[in-house]
């Protein structure tokens, strides 16, 4: 065995099917988004009596590298806790998936409390670099450690989808109610080996929840080793993708919903409506034209208000108009603008006559 600071040695890898990687890739965040939820089951006999319980959730997180990096991305916990033939036993994930499906770290642990001889194996799997390193640790009695690491390249794991990541990839394939057929994914075995793993559809069959009889959709995962036997699991799930059965073919235990969850539903995004522009004719719409002619009226009143409250204004409009109709000047704004200074509410103080050589201020702007 490897000591656990030695470097870990390259291995060479089986590769996924041509779609595998594609298919990964066309699951967008909008499909994963109503998959992140908790959820719990309980974990019975044959005969129905609990054992245990199972519990799974998935939560957006920010990934911290080394190098101080941040990556967006899915945490991911599951863990079961149980009594088996008398004997304590469980197991727990806890990891980080990219928004791409990709492991970027994962721990597993696995424990078996017999009375004389208690097994623990743990496995840490971390991205570094272009390199993905696994690394092994089983504990055997009180002493007994073996340690085993090994690093693949990231570029021949194309369509891997760990434990972790397959939580995820299951939850999406059951909102779907459709499973890629024909492709070969990898997977790490139990030994932290790359082998091939397969998801088909079992079809649909009814289950009851509680008191309420449900439709469920059930997915059958594979994952085969290059040696030893395969391992199978098949999932019921609910129509939101939530689990309402697990079943490890040839384990006396089953992961059981006992209590029917609220769905979840997604809101379909309408599409914004367009409304077409259309002529407007004010005078020819009624509405419209009693609008103006009451504002009409409205102005009007308050003009002839406002003048019969300044009865000056008649007499400076009137020096104005008669001055303008004197000089007879070329530009009539400059002219308004020096007649009606004085009177600005904001003009300085000072006098109110104006040197005939004294440039104009509002002609200089001209």
């Amino acid at each position: 065995m490897d000591d656990a600071d030695s470097p870990a040695p390259v291995q060479r890898v089986l590769a996924a099917s041509e779609g595998a990687a594609e298919f990964l890739s066309l699951i967008g965040a909008e499909e994963l988004s109503p998959c992140l939820f908790a959820e719990s089951l309980v974990m019975v006999s044959e005969s129905g009596q609990p054992l245990g319980h199972f519990s799974v959730s998935v939560q957006p997180a920010c990934y911290e590298e080394p190098g101080g990096q941040e990556e967006d991305c899915y945490l991911v916990h599951a863990a079961n806790q149980g009594t088996i033939n008398e004997v304590p036993c469980g197991s727990s994930i806890t990891a980080y998936i990219s928004k791409r499906l990709e492991t970027l770290e994962q721990h597993q642990q696995e424990h078996v409390k017999f009375r004389a001889h208690p097994l623990d194996r743990k496995t840490h799997i971390v991205k570094r670099g272009g390199r993905l390193v696994v690394t092994k640790i089983i504990e055997e009695g009180e002493h007994e450690v073996q340690t085993q690491s090994v690093s693949y390249n990231c570029a021949s794991l194309h369509g891997l989808i760990s434990e972790a990541a397959n939580l995820l990839v299951l939850r999406v394939l059951a909102r779907r109610r459709a499973v890629p057929q024909n492709i070969t994914f990898l997977a790490f075995d139990t030994e932290a080996g790359v082998c091939t793993s397969t998801y088909t559809a079992m079809g649909f069959q009814k289950q009851l929840v509680g008191m309420t009889q449900v439709e469920v959709f059930v997915i059958e995962r594979a994952v085969c080793p290059d040696e030893g036997i395969p391992m199978t699991w098949q999932f019921y799930f609910l129509s939101d993708g939530h689990l309402a059965r697990r079943v490890q073919v040839g384990s006396p235990a089953t992961m059981l919903l006992q209590q029917l969850p609220v769905l979840i539903d997604v809101d379909e995004v309408e599409p914004r409506p367009v409304f077409e522009k259309k002529p407007l004719d004010w005078e020819e719409d009624v509405q419209l034209y009693s609008q103006f002619l009451d504002r009409k009226e409205e102005l009007q009143a308050g003009h002839a208000s406002y003048a019969r409250r300044h009865p000056e204004l008649r007499t400076l409009l009137a020096d104005f108009l008669q001055l303008l109709l004197l000089h007879k000047p070329h530009d009539v704004l400059t002219f308004a603008a020096e007649f009606f200074a004085p009177f600005a509410s904001q003009h300085p103080p000072g006098t109110t006559f104006r040197a005939s050589d004294e440039p104009s201020p509002f002609r200089g702007r001209v």
